[in-house]
């Protein structure tokens, strides 16, 4: 019902080969960083776990921490199904515990951990999140559960195919008090034409920390397409009207997606980073003025947002575009951010 496996994968192809012919040295490469997005896999027998992540991760830039965020990976494929995401919160678990032993290298992967939990089925869930805080401890720091939704299908880019006007759904809502009575946070990932439901949500919820992901969802395909300035005004409009409730962080990144309509990917070669700025910074540069330094983090969303770029060239962008910002603000944008929000209680 809510995932569509006969769905052919919206997500470009990841093509090493292809990423390979740019090759560029970190920018600032001392400066401490946390990726709060990324996820662990073995989508269509393509592995991205502990070895894939941090092949990416060393190349230069100082990541000490990581958030992992589910991915309809590693499920139970039995029992109760409303507690098959368990099974993906103990595999990252488990990864989590193999990078703690320090025999992969000095970056804690999944320090934190976003897992999954259906919230229509209202009360019944708090079941399930006492179960995900039992097998990952102070590890598992909250849920996402997409609502991305759009009545033209060529709108979507997603395996996901959640109802329509789901964060308004009062079942739906039941369920995400349990989170606040948790002390978990929510991750949402939604089409910037939701962002006025999610804003409704926040009013209604304003005790709980809610982590809007990859830079609000500014769509650019299907109606969208040859629409970018249209959308991105409308973009700010609705981020400007979220980002005056203190409760709500935005993650900064995801434009590598097909969802946004960058056509980076279908080029002989790669983008540098300056070629990505040239094309993210306003986005960039919007989020920052809009939510503040201090509650905007980067985010890598690897391997997804690996079909357009390398992982060194990515945060060489978001480094590049804070190049007039003070220490204090970059500090807040690589590591405190995300270290508060994820309540990951790390010292750099």
């Amino acid at each position: 019902m809510y995932i569509d496996k006969k769905t052919p994968n919206p997500h470009l192809p990841v093509k090493q080969q292809w990423l390979d012919l740019i090759k560029e040295d970190a920018v600032d490469s001392s400066l401490p960083m946390i990726d709060p997005h990324h996820h662990l896999w073995n989508h269509e027998g393509k592995p991205y776990m502990i070895n894939e992540l941090l092949a990416d991760i060393n190349t230069g830039h100082n990541i000490v921490a990581t958030v992992a965020v589910e991915a309809r990976a590693i499920y139970r494929n039995s029992g109760n199904p409303d507690f098959a995401p368990l099974g993906e919160v103990e595999f990252i678990n488990g990864i989590a515990a193999m990078s703690a032993s320090g025999e992969f290298g000095h970056t804690q992967v999944a320090a934190g951990i976003v897992g999954h939990a259906n919230l229509l089925i209202g009360e019944k869930v708090q079941a399930v999140l006492d179960a995900q805080i039992s097998a990952a401890s102070s590890r598992f720091k909250g849920i996402r559960m997409s609502s991305i939704w759009h009545p033209d299908p060529s709108a979507s880019a997603s395996l996901t195919k959640p109802p329509e006007g789901l964060l308004l759904d009062s079942q739906f809502r039941t369920g995400f008090k349990q989170l606040t009575q948790s002390n978990l946070s929510f991750d949402a990932w939604l089409y910037h034409t939701q962002i006025d439901e999610l804003i409704d949500l926040v009013k209604h919820f304003d005790q709980t920390t809610i982590i809007l992901n990859h830079t609000g969802g500014p769509n650019g395909i299907g109606p969208f397409a040859n629409r970018r300035q249209e959308v991105f005004d409308q973009w700010r409009v609705s981020m400007k009207k979220l980002a005056q409730y203190p409760n709500v962080y935005t993650k900064v990144g995801g434009m590598g997606m097909k969802v946004f309509g960058f056509d980076f990917a279908d080029k002989p070669l790669p983008p540098t980073s300056d070629e990505l700025l040239s094309q993210w910074k306003p986005y960039i540069d919007s989020c920052i003025e809009i939510f503040g330094s201090n509650r905007c983090m980067f985010e890598s969303n690897f391997p997804v947002d690996k079909g357009t770029c390398s992982y060194a060239v990515l945060w060489n962008c978001f480094k590049k575009a804070t190049l007039g910002l003070s220490v204090d603000e970059k500090r807040e944008l690589f590591f405190g951010t995300a270290n508060k929000a994820y309540r990951l209680n790390l010292n750099q």
